[in-house]
């Protein structure tokens, strides 16, 4: 049998790929034999961790910038898989949520994976390629002042299954939901909100989870293997969790 999981030929698009989860997909499908494209504005970032990554290249561009992400798409040879990595997060209440900010949050983790998903089906049509979407618990789940935030993660998951529906047998679309991962994402939350606190937030963000840790960016990045790869070629409109039995609890 051939070892499972490889991705020998592919070429895969990873927006936010320069760090975080985003970061451990990039390196998860290059050991896989994919040549992977990391996306980012972090351009220091990105060809740093290029540079590490055998086949690899970098587009930098704004995910919300329509003519830049139609021309990084059409600049592409080709496309197999495309992982929608890149997001913002934002704490409060509606009260606590002004509306510069809920713009922000559905422009960027909404606008921004409608763009770029858009821009790239031509060629995941051509492909008969695979789209993940990186969700969050927060799109399944209430989570306390996190208004803004569950409304565009929700809206992930429901443009997943969408896009999964619409495209079937054409091109495979699935959404992984982790609950809290140990990420630069969580040590900037930390610094911002809780500057004077962090061991005990986050021992408390260790704790919400029921296995007593938060999840680690390549177990997220592991998942994203196996819904990219030809073994999940059954799997297609699916909101996978990922989060310690945080939704089971």
């Amino acid at each position: 049998m051939n070892p499972p999981f490889r991705l020998d030929g592919r070429r895969a698009l990873v927006t936010g790929g320069a760090s975080g989860i985003g970061e451990q997909i990039c390196r998860v499908f290059a050991a896989a034999g994919a040549s992977v494209i990391v996306a980012d504005l972090d351009r220091d970032g990105a060809n740093a961790l290029a540079r590490e990554l055998p086949g690899s290249s970098v587009r930098i561009f704004d995910i919300t910038d329509e003519p830049a992400v139609e021309a990084v798409m059409k600049s592409l040879d080709g496309l197999e898989i495309l992982v929608n990595c890149a997001g913002v997060a934002h704490v409060g209440t509606i009260e606590e949520t002004e509306a510069d900010d809920f713009r922000r949050l559905l422009r960027i983790n909404v606008e921004g994976v409608y763009m770029v998903t858009r821009a790239a089906m031509p060629k995941l049509l051509e492909s008969k390629g695979s789209i993940v979407n990186i969700g969050s618990v927060a799109g399944l789940v209430a989570v306390k002042r996190r208004f803004a935030y569950c409304a565009s993660k929700g809206a992930v998951v429901a443009l997943t299954r969408q896009l999964a529906i619409d495209y079937a047998g054409r091109v495979r679309v699935n959404c992984i939901c982790p609950g809290t991962v140990e990420t630069p994402f969580v040590d900037g939350y930390l610094e911002k909100f809780h500057k004077h606190e962090k061991d005990k937030i986050r021992q408390e963000l260790h704790a919400r989870q029921p296995v007593g840790r938060m999840g680690r960016p390549d177990e997220v990045a592991y998942m994203a293997l196996y819904l990219s790869s030809a073994e999940a070629e059954f799997v297609t409109g699916s909101a996978l969790t990922i989060d310690g039995g945080w939704t089971a609890a």
